[in-house]
């Protein structure tokens, strides 16, 4: 084999990389016409540890404006958050920050 005839290939630097910003992540839980308001405001207290008026406030939102964002991290994270919802019977998605 001719070593000669391989491209030289040289490491960018971290400047030269074009590096996408770590954006967060955000959970949303949509309103659905089967639970009721005061158990999506127990799931908000009782999984993500939501005082009683914080719970109460987001539970509002997602009646009233059809969705709300409970909660915001990494990609992991948002989809743990997500499954959770689920399993408690709520219609939630997650999505990058910057596009929710």
């Amino acid at each position: 084999m001719n070593v000669a005839a391989l491209p030289e290939v040289t490491p960018q630097s971290t400047s030269e990389q074009q590096l996408e910003p770590d954006v967060p992540w955000v959970v949303i839980v949509w309103n659905d016409p089967v639970n009721l308001m005061s158990y999506v405001s127990m799931v908000f207290q009782k999984y993500f540890g939501y005082s009683q008026v914080e719970a109460d406030k987001l539970m509002l939102q997602v009646h009233q404006e059809g969705k709300a964002v409970v909660a915001s991290g990494p990609l992991e994270e948002a989809e743990r958050h997500t499954q959770a919802m689920h399993e408690f019977g709520l219609w939630a998605t997650y999505q990058k920050a910057d596009q929710a």
